[in-house]
This record gives structure tokens, sequence and C-alpha cells, in this order.
């Protein structure tokens, strides 16, 4: 199933809004939302078009996957999106998610270091590839387990695309309701169970440390 699949039905309603200033907007997006617009006019509603329309300045700075929500911010000027993208460059920002994974876990916590790389004949979908994939690391700590799934917060130090999703796959325990890795147990749930919970940053005017919540919706 592709992310971008034919049948996109983003949600409806207000974007919630957890800062506003004159250089950023940080905004707690919904599962199901693109990020930025697909190919094609089907594909046009998505976030930063929405905030386009009351923040007609609005710059990307990064991304969260379609099915991922959470807190993602974006610049309001060019200088802002230029500090902002040189600290997820140098891995300046820190990133926490929480995931509900199928299995129950047996160690308390971990670090996962594996290449990614593009899984070609199988576009969206990402792969471990040693040969030719680019360095990835997360590091995870268990919450709880039980009833044959796991919750886990995730720390990724880098930024691949798919990273959490192929990172937990890799481990035996692959995110429940991900329409591209969890197999059978995508189905059984109304959403990714992935969430983007905080962001730590540095405010562009000025370099005050800053940091960003919003609550998982499971």
């Amino acid at each position: 199933m592709s992310e971008t699949r034919a049948d996109y039905d983003p949600p409806q309603g207000e974007i919630p809004v957890l800062h506003a200033d004159h250089e950023i907007l940080v905004v707690d997006k919904p599962a199901g939302l693109l990020s930025v617009p697909g190919k094609g006019p089907e594909l046009a509603d998505c976030l930063i078009a929405r905030l386009s329309v009351a923040f007609p300045e609005v710059l990307l700075v990064h991304r969260l996957d379609r099915d991922t929500s959470g807190v993602m911010v974006f610049a309001l000027t060019p200088h802002a999106q230029r500090h902002l993208g040189l600290q997820f460059e140098k891995r300046q920002v820190k990133k926490t998610y929480v995931a509900r994974v199928t299995g129950e876990m047996t160690e308390p916590r971990g670090e996962i270091d594996l290449p990614i790389a593009v899984d070609w004949p199988n576009r969206p979908r990402q792969k471990i590839d040693h040969a030719e994939g680019r360095p990835a690391f997360t590091a995870w700590k268990l919450q709880r387990k039980g009833a044959g799934e796991s919750r886990v917060r995730l720390f990724p130090k880098t930024g691949r695309s798919h990273q959490l999703r192929v990172h937990m796959l890799a481990l035996g325990h692959p995110i429940l309701g991900d329409p591209l890795y969890a197999g059978e147990a995508a189905g059984e749930h109304p959403r990714m169970m992935l969430h983007a919970e905080e962001l730590r940053l540095r405010h562009p005017d000025g370099g005050r440390g800053m940091q960003f919540r919003a609550k998982p919706p499971f």
C-alpha cells in the first residue's frame, strides 16, 4: 500500500497550534494528512497548504510521514528556515516519539544502528542495506508491555525516511497499524501508532532552547 494511495482521505478540522511567534510556527499534525502536496491534484490537500491560509509566509523545515501524528515546526521567515534547517542537518534537534509495536519486548532499552536505503522495486518502502544504505541510528526505551504489544519511546539521532518504522521492523516489532511494514497488524488499527511527542530546538532569534510537546492520542 502506497503512502499516497488514490483513496487519500485526510482528516478535516482545525490544526492545533502549539506555538507561533515572529519566526516559527509549531503545530500538532494529525495522522492521515500529508505534510506537503503529493503528485496530482487529489493529493494537494496537506498540512502546509492548510497552514498557509492563516500563515501565508509559512516555510517547510522537516516532514512527518502521512500516517504519523505529532509535533512539527515550520519557519515563518527565510532566516528561521535556514537556522532550523541547520539544526536538523547537524542533528541538534532532539526528537522523541511514542509508538505501540507488535509483540512484548524483553529488554528495557536499546539502540539500533542499521543503515537504510530505498527499496526501489517496492517504493516508497525503505529497507536495511549494509552495502548502499545511509547511516541511521535510533535509541529506544520500553514504557510498558502486555496483551501481545509494547509501548516504547523512540529517540532518532538521524532522520532517514521511514527510519523508525524500518528500525522497529528490523527488531521484529513493527509499529501497529503501519500500512507498509506491519503486515496483518496494519488492518487491526484505525491509524499507524506512531506519534512525534516532543521537539527540542533553539529559537532562530537568539538561540534560546525551547521544548514543544503534544500528547499522544493513543
